[in-house]
């Protein structure tokens, strides 16, 4: 196997790095993922009614406690509640949108590398085919055909593993992302939740 990729030239080996590095942000992501914990209207709901109450240190101590994105934007929100509401709504969005990010990590570099990986694969296969007239010419004008195949096949190998690298990464780039904007749409939910909350209370 090691001797048929070596044929594909110098550009086989930053797309076996391409797809390495693809696995490995596809499998972070998933551990990542497997340990969120969104808890979102269940949390928003026992947090709001200590603030209904008065308890405010029962509410930032169940916030913190839980460990979630959704309880640290609750836990942020609590910290300014009794400035006014532009503050609150200001803090509530800024902290979404940092827990969002979090989220969203490394997402972007995995779409990079289902963009280069085919690029990489179609410089490779001009590099070889580009090799392979170069024999031709040193022939002069007696070209052999196996020669002539065997040139082609080993410059288009290097377009074979990178579309086989891009197209599992575009895939696995597509179910995280929707991962993250369910996240997200969760976090929002609980957001307006909580500030309906307040407003009832105020």
């Amino acid at each position: 196997m090691i001797d048929f990729l070596a044929k594909g030239g110098v550009l086989v080996g930053p797309i076996l790095f391409c797809s390495v590095l693809a696995l490995a942000i596809f499998l972070e992501r998933l551990i990542r993922f497997s340990r969120v914990r969104i808890r979102g209207f269940g949390l928003v709901e026992k947090v709001a009614h200590y603030i209904r109450d008065g308890e405010h240190n029962r509410a930032i101590k169940l916030a913190k406690e839980s460990h979630s994105p959704m309880g640290r934007i609750l836990g942020n929100a609590i910290e300014v509640m009794d400035q006014d509401r532009e503050t609150l709504e200001t803090v509530i969005v800024h902290s979404t949108e940092e827990e969002v990010r979090g989220l969203s990590r490394y997402l972007q570099a995995l779409a990079t590398i289902g963009n280069i990986a085919p690029l990489l694969g179609l410089l490779g296969t001009v590099l070889g085919m580009i090799k392979a007239f170069m024999v031709i010419q040193q022939m002069g004008g007696k070209v052999n055909a196996a020669v002539l195949a065997g040139g082609i096949w080993e410059a288009m190998l290097t377009t074979a593993m990178g579309l086989a690298v891009a197209l599992p990464t575009m895939v696995a780039h597509s179910y995280l992302v929707s991962r993250v904007d369910k996240y997200e749409a969760q976090l929002q939910d609980g957001a307006v939740t909580f500030i309906k909350a307040v407003g009832r209370r105020s």
